[in-house]
């Protein structure tokens, strides 16, 4: 088969479309056909290196899968070869992707147990855009975060997959949004998509303005998956009691913070990670019956993995990048 292969840590010119062998699944998994597989963050950390976190190499990332079962396990039951599957890539033996071989390849061996069907009149690029975003956003949002409906939330890095998700899945739920990107382009799609508000970035300092937007009281919540320097001015646009949400760290992990903030305005603080099959479930359900539909900003060929990458590393797109096949 033909896969997208990282030979060994680095830059984009270690990211190599080659052959590799055809993988065989153990009792308890089954062969899928990947017709899709959505890019993520995850993948440029992967292919970078991440401190303390070996890879071994070389490595098949993509843990955002679409496809059809080709060939089942043994022990397998319940599903059957040409099955419409996605799959939760959170497996008992790590995450696919980023543990053990992902789906930048023409094949890939998954868990039966972790396996969710995607309805035939939903497209395999839409399946691909599912697990991890929406997933992550449906955790986040309501098991971990409780939001009510009307609540005002900030949403930083709103055009990226996670935050396009929360945004789509907070007015879907009667929220109220406050859309932060970086550019007047992305601002303006945001619009088109239905937030109530967006916020420019790169021109303005999203801290103050989403404080002139909340009538000076502060936001409910704010959803931060960038972190950086962006972790304290995301404590001081909140409320009293306000929650600051966090999945993620994509600007950088270090940051210096201001703790009168914290006990001042009584903030909770609640991390979130990772997602369970019910949460992508969830999801798929809502894009089944048509409530919403994942936004996907470009679609290139497995052969173009590299481009792919660069595109996610540069930001220059607009929800989710999918790989098709």
């Amino acid at each position: 088969m033909k896969a997208a292969v990282i030979e060994k840590q680095g830059g984009l010119e270690n990211l190599v479309y080659r052959d590799w062998e055809d993988p065989k699944p153990d009792a308890d998994e089954v062969l899928i056909r990947v017709r899709a597989c959505g890019l993520n963050h995850l993948d440029i950390f992967v292919r970078r290196g991440m401190l303390g976190f070996p890879v071994p190499m070389p490595f098949i990332s993509g843990g955002d899968i679409a496809g059809e079962i080709s060939a089942l396990g043994p022990s397998v039951k319940g599903w059957k070869v040409g099955d419409r599957v996605v799959v939760n890539p959170a497996t008992k033996k790590g995450l696919m992707g980023e543990q053990i071989f992902g789906g930048l390849a023409e094949f890939v061996c998954a868990p039966a147990a972790n396996l969710i069907r995607l309805p035939a009149h939903v497209d395999y690029g839409d399946g691909a855009a599912i697990p991890i975003a929406y997933g992550t956003a449906v955790r986040m949002l309501f098991d971990i975060g409780g939001i009510e409906k009307d609540d005002l939330i900030l949403i930083l890095g709103a055009s990226g997959g996670v935050g396009l998700a929360c945004a789509q899945l907070a007015k879907l739920f009667g929220a109220r949004v406050i859309a932060a990107a970086g550019s007047a382009e992305k601002c303006r799609r945001l619009e088109e998509l239905g937030t109530d508000y967006t916020i420019d970035y790169s021109i303005e300092d999203f801290s103050r303005e989403a404080w002139r937007l909340s009538d000076k009281k502060g936001v409910d919540v704010v959803v931060n998956h960038t972190g950086g320097q962006t972790f304290v001015p995301s404590m001081r646009a909140l409320r009293r009691r306000g929650k600051l949400l966090v999945c993620g760290a994509t600007a950088g992990y270090d940051f210096e913070m201001d703790l009168r903030y914290l006990w001042m305005r009584q903030l909770q603080i609640l991390g979130s990670s990772g997602y369970t099959t019910a949460n992508i479930e969830t999801a798929m359900g809502h894009v089944s019956a048509g409530r919403l539909r994942p936004v996907i900003g470009q679609r290139l060929p497995l052969s173009e993995a590299r481009e792919a990458e660069r595109l996610m590393e540069d930001r220059a797109f607009f929800g989710k990048i999918i790989i098709t096949q």
